[in-house]
């Protein structure tokens, strides 16, 4: 624990000495601060067209961010060397792999809550403040998307070799998780016999994260009803009683299998060279 906790506040003192940092946050300060510009009713109301646009928004965002970021901090161990020196150290590799992803996660989650935090002050000082449970949702969004987008950070930088690598990966990786998602999700299912469609569905919402956190914040928001019949058990499920829960659980074991994998990566590297 001591050996990630020292790997995590080296990623944090890094970070924010990063001119990237400062320039993330300022483009997400001014994405943000695009709330106030909604009518006031609009930001008390849950979702809304307007809270639709901005999550969507979010989406093309902050994932491309995440797996830049992420990726290419690992990848830049082994290109720098970094990782060869660490490895002589009496530091497992799990350690390592977890202080890197705390440090990373710390530093932009941060971020994240002053572009929101910016947003609510401005907001309440202008009388337009958005109602809190809204913008405790856009969060929640915010950081559900870091946490599950820096786990498949870590699977790109634990096998590339470059941060070129790092970085052709990771845009692939978003435009089709992102971009392509929609149109080959429906021209997938309209292969499958109509009785494996929703199991499918099910199945491929849960593997895409980007779908997973957007499906759940869009229904605790109130908007379930644009996802149309086939999404009705995810709905039925989130809104029960072991929704909040069930959805973080599924996070966790997504989070949890992408580090492993990393782990035994790096390992096999570690040992083998």
């Amino acid at each position: 624990m001591r050996s990630a906790a020292h790997v995590a506040a080296r990623e944090l003192r890094l970070g924010f000495r990063n001119p990237w940092a400062y320039s993330f946050m300022a483009l997400f300060c001014l994405f943000s601060l695009s709330l106030l510009l909604m009518p006031a009713d609009r930001l008390q109301e849950g979702y809304s067209a307007a809270a639709g646009s901005l999550l969507n928004l979010m989406l093309y965002l902050l994932p491309l961010m995440t797996l830049l970021i992420g990726s290419f901090s690992l990848a830049s161990e082994k290109e720098e060397g970094s990782w060869d020196l660490l490895a002589t150290y009496p530091m497992g590799t799990f350690a390592f792999l977890a202080g890197k992803m705390a440090g990373l996660a710390a530093v932009l989650i941060t971020v994240v809550a002053f572009g929101f935090g910016l947003t609510g002050v401005l907001g309440a000082l202008a009388g337009k403040a958005p109602d809190a449970g809204v913008l405790g949702m856009f969060f929640a969004f915010a950081a559900g998307l870091i946490l599950l987008f820096l786990a498949a950070a870590a699977v790109i930088g634990t096998l590339a070799e470059s941060r070129w690598q790092a970085l052709t990966v990771s845009v692939a990786v978003w435009f089709f998780l992102i971009i392509a998602w929609p149109t080959l999700l429906i021209a997938g299912l309209g292969l499958l016999p109509h009785p494996w469609i929703k199991p499918a569905l099910a199945a491929l919402t849960a593997v895409n994260p980007a779908e997973l956190v957007r499906l759940f914040v869009v229904v605790k928001l109130g908007g379930g009803s644009v996802f149309g019949p086939e999404y009705y058990a995810w709905m039925n499920w989130i809104r029960g009683a072991g929704g909040t829960a069930g959805f973080l659980a599924v996070c966790l074991v997504w989070i949890a299998a992408a580090l492993m994998f990393s782990h035994v990566m790096w390992e096999r590297r570690r040992t083998h060279g």
